[in-house]
């Protein structure tokens, strides 16, 4: 059973709808491809279940409050009280000193193509259950007109 089916099962509270580019969707589609087979499977094969309940949008129509590829954002764990920034970023930029975060891993599968406000259960590493809400989006490429990272 997949980590969404099980969330789904455990937990009552739907999962708040995703938003991701048609930029960002060909871009992960392909992240997705590359890591089908090797150490990083389990966590391409979840990553490709997101973007298929994902809402693509064009770049000049995505809210400048979504999570999207490279955004920086403010996100709590609701559980613990922490809050923490992160770059939402591709594997190979990945960079835990400076807080980019990538989207194989379970946060950043997480936090892509929420908005402002919304919260997800997500399985974390050690089978702890995360409870994680988008705070804010402290830089979207979009909304400031980066279209080309």
């Amino acid at each position: 059973m997949n980590s969404r089916a099980m969330i789904d099962q455990r937990f009552t509270t739907p999962a708040p709808a995703v938003r991701v580019t048609a930029e960002d969707m060909a871009r992960l589609r392909t992240i997705v491809e590359r890591h089908l087979e090797g150490s990083r499977a389990a966590a391409a094969e979840q990553l490709e279940l997101e973007l298929d309940r994902a809402v693509v949008v064009s770049q000049d129509q995505i809210p400048p409050d979504v999570v999207t590829m490279r955004s920086r954002i403010l996100f709590e764990d609701l559980d613990t009280g922490r809050r923490r920034e992160a770059t939402l970023v591709y594997p190979d930029e990945a960079n835990i000193d400076q807080s980019m975060v990538s989207i194989l891993a379970p946060v950043g599968q997480a936090v892509l193509g929420l908005k402002v406000g919304d919260v997800i259960e997500w399985p974390l590493p050690n089978a702890r259950l995360a409870r994680l809400r988008i705070m804010e989006v402290l830089y979207q490429p979009e909304a400031a007109g980066d279209l080309h990272l």
